[in-house]
């Protein structure tokens, strides 16, 4: 006797819907309407006879029913376009699709992708810098470069390279900041934040032992980007980054306060799908990306 499935759409509503906890975020990623997600998990629920989630004015939470019900749908999927990818000559000229934060697709991929490119002509590479949590193979994705301090179980993490901290800021700006004794005085500027930092001004403080320092207040930016525009137009001292900071260091736009850098406890990595080795272009990019990290690590300044 066949199997009764429910349709393939619903359950793709209600598995992004039960990841983001949202129906607009779930449509967002499916590039579909909130009302259609709506729409279709109603039927679907309608279909399964239960209710999958419990619906409040600004919260979305799974039914017990529903939080039983999402692991098995979600590994359906994930089986569905695993078994689809590794079909021969399916999409062969596929684009590898990269999640990857603003900033380190700006400062450090995108000037790199050119050696890509000339090494793989006829392989398009699609960078994503949108935010949130990447599931490998549901949501499209063949590799992420994500920061954290360790792996994360449920992927294939690759380190690529760690990060050091040093306070940063415009020529005109630190001038303001020498004291009569012709020293830096960080007491007199105000500190720039990066809000989703999980190592910040208070992080570096501690490590290099300066005290007095005020670290609450400041100016506060959601990017690492928007941290060190605010620093190039004379408007604190942002926490720079290296290597996202280099090269505003190099063209002189910034400027370091301090010899004193502090290596931050986090790293990049290059977390890969499931699948991301047994393809030829996908294992090449992974191989090609590897080695420009290891490039630029060895050529760092100790």
């Amino acid at each position: 006797m066949p199997l009764r499935l429910p349709p393939l759409s619903p359950l793709r509503f209600f598995e992004a819907a039960g990841r983001h906890r949202s129906f607009k975020l779930a449509a967002a990623e499916l590039n579909v309407t909130p009302s259609a997600v709506s729409h279709g998990i109603v039927g679907l629920e309608q279909a399964l006879g239960v209710e999958l989630f419990i619906r409040e004015p600004r919260r979305l939470s799974l039914t017990p029913e529903g939080a039983d019900y999402l692991p098995y749908v979600s590994e359906a999927l994930s089986l569905i376009a695993m078994g689809t990818q590794r079909l021969p000559n399916h999409r062969a000229n596929r684009t590898i699709a990269v999640s990857c934060a603003p900033t380190l697709a700006s400062r450090w991929l995108l000037p790199r992708l050119h050696g890509f490119s000339k090494r793989w002509p006829n392989v398009s590479v699609s960078v994503d810098t949108s935010r949130g949590q990447v599931g490998f193979p549901v949501d499209g994705f063949d590799f992420a470069l994500r920061m954290s301090r360790a792996p994360v179980a449920g992927a294939a993490w690759t380190r690529l390279f760690g990060e050091r901290l040093v306070p940063v800021c415009s020529p005109a700006y630190r001038d303001t900041l020498v004291d009569e004794a012709g020293a830096i005085d960080l007491r007199r500027a105000t500190l720039i934040h990066v809000t989703p930092a999980s190592e910040d001004w208070q992080a570096w403080l501690d490590g290099s032992g300066i005290a007095g320092v005020e670290s609450a207040g400041g100016l506060r930016f959601d990017t690492i980007q928007l941290a060190f525009e605010a620093a190039i137009e004379g408007l604190g001292v942002a926490l720079g980054r290296r290597p996202l900071v280099d090269r505003d260091l190099a063209a002189g736009t910034l400027v370091a306060l301090s010899p004193e850098e502090r290596i931050a406890q986090t790293a990049y990595w290059l977390v890969s799908s499931d699948g991301a080795d047994h393809r030829p272009d996908l294992l090449g990019f992974k191989q090609w990306l590897l080695r420009e990290a290891e490039a630029f690590e060895g050529c760092r300044e100790p």
